[in-house]
């Protein structure tokens, strides 16, 4: 059946290449990206509107297209560049832009599907988590700020749309932290760092996400029409300590109560802004199960955590002087050297 998309935050990453790759599937005519920033990159045949989604005016934007999926990946941890009001459009686009959204979406019989952005911060992260966190279990320290807290409301508001539209199938995809060449995010800026930064004591367990399968957990959603809260992330996991050592860089341990001097130190910097959420990740990780997706969304991710990481680092040029390869290196380089120097009577 020919489907009309309509794709929130285009301006974004993510939402950019899945608005191009939507297009090309089988049976769908149209893909509208809405977003109130202009698009930093081309969208290649999708149709850009200027809208704001905190604006009730997204309402005409879905009835006039007859809009029958909606795919909503506006919610992200920061505002994208060229935002206007950036200072607080964050919170107010992943929250009021999503109470706007879920409202027009209702009023309009066209829609059929929903796919929402979520993320794996709502299951925070706090020294008395589980092991492994399941669709069903509930955060031990709940989110009290920034993005998993925002992401805790629109769940919440998401659900709400659900019961009142039941022929509507919605499908949150709570993504793991995603990883990859050209995708920007805050654990993509921590990684950049000259140095990590980490607190003293603690080797947390982390998992990531591949922008790709990202994308392709997004094709999927929208294709079976698979109703649920799903956990999105690669098998397997990096501890801290290995990331560091895949990448070469130093880690500099901090004790704790002074973490958030050097967070802030960063962001007067420029370098990168590490949130209290983040400081919590890297203080007591996190890891998801991801059978509900494989089970009933019939999605696996083609790279686990530790390719994805690699391939992160290998397309942004991240090796640093201390990466595994070069140390293995060292003794063939300096035998080579001692040979070169010797004389030839030996």
């Amino acid at each position: 059946m020919s489907k009309v998309v309509l794709v929130t935050g285009v301006t974004r990453d993510l939402g950019g290449r899945f608005a191009r790759l939507i297009l090309r599937a089988p049976g769908v005519e149209r893909v509208i990206g809405v977003d109130a920033a202009e698009p930093r990159h081309e969208l290649d045949g999708v149709e850009f509107v200027p809208a704001d989604i905190r604006n009730p005016m997204i309402a005409k934007v879905i009835a006039s297209a007859a809009v029958d999926t909606v795919v909503h990946l506006s919610p992200a941890e920061t505002a994208p560049t060229g935002y206007p009001g950036t200072a607080t459009s964050a919170k107010e686009t992943n929250v009021i832009g999503t109470m706007q959204l879920l409202a027009a979406c209702q009023k309009a019989p066209s829609v059929r599907n929903l796919v929402v952005r979520s993320t794996t911060a709502v299951y925070g992260a706090s020294p008395r988590d589980p092991a492994i966190f399941e669709e069903d279990m509930e955060p031990r320290v709940p989110p009290s700020r920034g993005w998993a807290k925002d992401a805790v409301e629109i769940e919440g508001y998401v659900r709400g749309f659900a019961r009142r539209r039941p022929d509507v199938p919605v499908t949150v995809l709570r993504f793991a932290p995603i990883l990859g060449p050209t995708i920007s995010s805050p654990m993509a800026d921590y990684f950049s760092l000259p140095f990590l930064p980490t607190v003293l004591g603690y080797d947390p367990r982390l998992q990531f996400l591949h922008e790709d399968d990202a994308l392709d957990a997004l094709s999927v959603a929208v294709a079976t029409h698979e109703p649920g809260t799903y956990n999105i992330a690669a098998d397997g996991v990096l501890a801290l300590s290995q990331a560091a050592r895949r990448l070469g860089r130093p880690v500099v341990p901090v004790p704790s109560r002074a973490i958030g001097v050097v967070g802030q130190g960063l962001r007067r910097a420029g370098a990168m802004d590490l949130s209290a959420e983040q400081v919590r990740l890297l203080t007591h990780g996190r890891v998801v199960d991801t059978a509900r997706a494989r089970e009933r969304l019939g999605f696996v991710p083609r790279r686990t955590t530790a390719e994805t990481f690699d391939d992160f680092a290998r397309g942004r040029g991240l090796r640093g002087l201390l990466y595994p390869e070069r140390i293995g290196q060292v003794p063939d380089r300096l035998a080579s050297l001692l040979l070169t120097r010797r004389s030839p009577d030996g």
